[in-house]
């Protein structure tokens, strides 16, 4: 490379800047930016309106939102903002059995919407095994990225499912990440076959906070989850790879899982992730702001398995949602429904 941007003997200061700029300007960085999951399960919320001129004001790139809606789509029209949108697995049995229904719902919720930045489409969120759209999924997201190959679309959005991290059988040490044998045989294989020949990435949702939860204080310290523990509090002995946070474990241990099953040239997209402020065992706006605060500048950096590729993060939420159950779902919030926020936070 030298070679290519030197003149004469020895590169001009000027040559040296152009290589500085063609070096920073080659860095995809658009994977650190950190998005917000736009949950609707409150009666007090601010209109969609009010919510893209709210992400602007925070400068939050990205959204996702859990089910098609008009009047969101109508307010991220000319935005810059990219979205990620559900498609609930309710809907899936008809979208499996029946090609048309997965065009009119490409028609009407994104054709009809060309000025809005559609990034991925997650079709389904946390499908269990022993649920009954389980067996419809791949079928279905097959038929969607059908409709949206036929759009000329296959480049530009990404087609993928959101599991959760209970799908992983074995989680530690990362290295030994593997998936539960009831999703492989329900979905699972399925799902990792697609995603490698579409080329699209895993959504995974991924809460130390519940590892933490569960554990009852047994072998998950807070400083682990919250991102503030010393270094090298976990070492994997099969790798040599230290561990000073769960969220870069779960992460790592989901990669591993995905290698053990024939995916190993798949990115993760972490799709939710975040801390409650309330109602629940160390719940408070402090804890909440520690680990989303400290979330957004880690994911800049990688984890140890994949160090320097920053990991695309969605946090969960972007308002409490009093309609949720239990008592600690409704306190997710980075905002309060009037708008007024929790805690200093910079998205990117």
């Amino acid at each position: 490379m030298a070679e290519s941007y030197s003149f004469g003997k020895s590169p001009s200061m000027t040559s040296l800047i152009l290589l500085l700029l063609l070096l920073i300007s080659s860095t995809d960085t658009t994977g650190a930016q950190t998005g917000v999951c736009y949950g609707m399960l409150g009666d007090n919320l601010p209109s969609p309106q009010d919510v893209v001129a709210l992400y602007n004001q925070y400068n939050i790139q990205r959204m996702r939102i859990y089910a098609p809606n008009h009047d969101v789509f109508e307010a991220l029209r000319g935005s810059n903002i990219e979205l990620l949108l559900d498609i609930p697995k309710e809907n899936l049995q008809d979208l499996a059995a029946n090609q048309d229904k997965a065009k009119d719902l490409v028609q009407d919720n994104i054709l009809n919407y060309g000025d809005v930045k559609f990034r991925y489409i997650a079709v389904g969120n946390e499908v269990k095994p022993g649920d009954s759209s389980a067996q419809f999924l791949v079928p279905a997201m097959q038929n969607i990225q059908n409709a949206i190959n036929a759009a000329g679309l296959g480049d530009q959005i990404k087609v993928s499912t959101a599991i959760e991290t209970g799908a992983l059988g074995e989680s530690y040490p990362p290295s030994k990440g593997s998936f539960r044998s009831d999703y492989r045989e329900a979905y699972l294989n399925g799902v990792i076959g697609f995603l490698v020949a579409n080329g699209s990435p895993l959504l995974v949702n991924v809460y130390p906070y519940f590892s933490y939860f569960f554990d009852n204080g047994n072998n998950i310290r807070l400083d682990y989850a919250l991102f503030t523990a010393p270094p090298t509090l976990v070492h994997d002995d099969t790798t040599s790879l230290d561990y000073q946070n769960l969220f870069d474990a779960i992460v790592d241990a989901t990669y591993s899982a995905l290698e053990n099953a024939g995916g190993g040239s798949l990115d993760i997209v972490v799709s939710e992730t975040g801390w409650p402020s309330s109602q629940g065992k160390d719940t408070t706006v402090e804890n909440a702001r520690t680990y989303n605060t400290n979330l957004v500048g880690h994911v800049k950096n990688g984890t140890p398995k994949r160090p320097g590729k920053a990991i695309e993060t969605y946090i969960f939420a972007l308002f409490d949602e009093n309609q949720k159950n239990p008592d600690y779902e409704k306190f997710w919030g980075l905002f309060y429904p009037n708008m007024e926020r929790k805690y200093d936070i910079n998205f990117n």
